[in-house]
């Protein structure tokens, strides 16, 4: 029996950087009811209030929700207001010397973007984002820069040279994320364990970037049931799976 499912955030539940829409908000509500839910990203806390808990429905059991917003860097409970438990920020020598490792792989991989749409670096705290494209930047012209990743993987190569003493993941459409070494969506994985007491093997991952390098792959690593989906509309038809199975017959 699984007791807790777990989500990526952009390009599982929603399109990067969008809400949740109506039929997602239902859904995750529905699960909250039968079981405990988590989401992972590597977005700052702010995009979590904004794409996910907005949209949820007022009689939702939030309760039964952890959100871990930056890769599992930091970990917020309803009880009975969101309270942040722990954040794994870096100093600004370490911010310092990310950004600068940044700013050279974006020169050499000779990958400029023609337009920008605001900061394309970012200092999450405890975790730094690079977006190719901007902050702001249309959906659809963020789906057109590395639909296959070959931009990013590339200045994952040159950031693994430059920065070994830190982890370099790609996520969402457009993103590079950096943080300490360890701590990533695996650490998250087992800070959910240690805090709600569910082992691994009682929890399934749900995610859109499970390869090799993907910001998604370590929570694949750490052992939870994991399953890749392409986008949010089939991530909405495993949520639907997932019900199926753990909804009593009687209650359906």
């Amino acid at each position: 029996m699984k007791r807790l499912i777990i989500f990526d955030l952009d390009g599982t539940l929603a399109e990067s950087k969008s809400s949740v829409d109506a039929e997602m908000a239902t859904l995750l509500s529905a699960l909250l009811g039968v079981v405990k839910v988590a989401v992972i990203s590597g977005g700052a806390w702010p995009q979590f209030q904004q794409q996910v808990l907005a949209e949820f429905p007022r009689d939702a059991l939030l309760n039964r929700l952890s959100i871990l917003p930056t890769c599992g860097t930091k970990f917020y409970q309803h009880d009975p207001e969101w309270r942040l438990l722990y954040s794994e920020d870096f100093s600004a020598e370490e911010k310092g010397k990310i950004i600068h490792a940044l700013n050279q792989a974006i020169t050499t991989s000779a990958f400029p973007a023609h337009e920008t749409w605001g900061e394309t670096i970012e200092d999450r705290g405890s975790q730094i984002t690079f977006s190719a494209l901007g902050q702001q930047a249309p959906l659809a012209e963020k789906k057109k820069w590395d639909p296959d990743f070959a931009k990013r993987k590339k200045m994952k190569e040159l950031l693994d040279q430059a920065i070994p003493e830190f982890s370099v993941r790609l996520g969402g459409a457009t993103s590079v994320d950096v943080t300490k070494h360890g701590i990533d969506k695996a650490y998250g994985i087992r800070k959910l364990r240690d805090t709600l007491g569910i082992a691994i093997d009682e929890m399934i991952f749900v995610g859109d970037a499970l390869f090799p390098g993907g910001n998604d792959y370590p929570a694949k690593e750490a052992g939870a049931l994991s399953i890749q989906v392409r986008d949010a509309h089939e991530t909405k038809r495993v949520i639907e799976t997932i019900l199926a199975c753990l909804t009593p017959r009687e209650a359906r």
